[in-house]
């Protein structure tokens, strides 16, 4: 499966699909980006006249590339319309903001995935090369 058969086979669309491009993926981890266009609704009200990303947005980046991306890989061929993919459980922290327009870089390492639960060590990336989040990311493909 390639790259951008991943991607089309995200269970998201705009507004909600955060992922512009997979750099890499293979059995052991992803990595992938997503620009925060200026004009995203959540820009309106988070934070009057200094917009920042709210920080459930930022778990949802690092969620669709580090782990729902990598279990649709990891799943190959058993994929289809009638997987289930739901979130378990999130342990992050958040260290710098991200702006409006500023391009983020997911990197995630597959800690395990079994009985179709995945779990996975993820960190967000800016521009500059500073980690602006990282965590644990799990969830179940059924």
């Amino acid at each position: 499966m390639t790259k951008e058969e991943i991607i089309v086979k995200l269970p998201y669309s705009k507004p909600f699909l955060f992922v512009d491009e997979l750099l890499h993926i293979d059995e052991n981890g992803v990595e992938g980006t997503y620009t925060f266009d200026e004009n995203l609704d959540f820009y309106k009200g988070h934070f009057k006249d200094n917009p920042i990303t709210p920080g459930v947005i930022l778990t949802e980046v690092m969620a669709q590339i580090g782990l729902v991306s990598l279990g649709i890989y990891l799943l190959n061929n058993e994929f289809n319309a009638t997987t289930a993919i739901a979130l378990t459980s999130t342990e992050i922290e958040f260290l710098k903001p991200v702006f409006p327009n500023e391009k983020v870089t997911v990197i995630s390492k597959k800690i395990y995935f079994r009985f179709g639960k995945l779990k996975c060590k993820v960190k967000m990336i800016n521009q500059k090369d500073e980690e602006v989040c990282n965590g644990v990311i799990a969830g179940i493909l059924i």
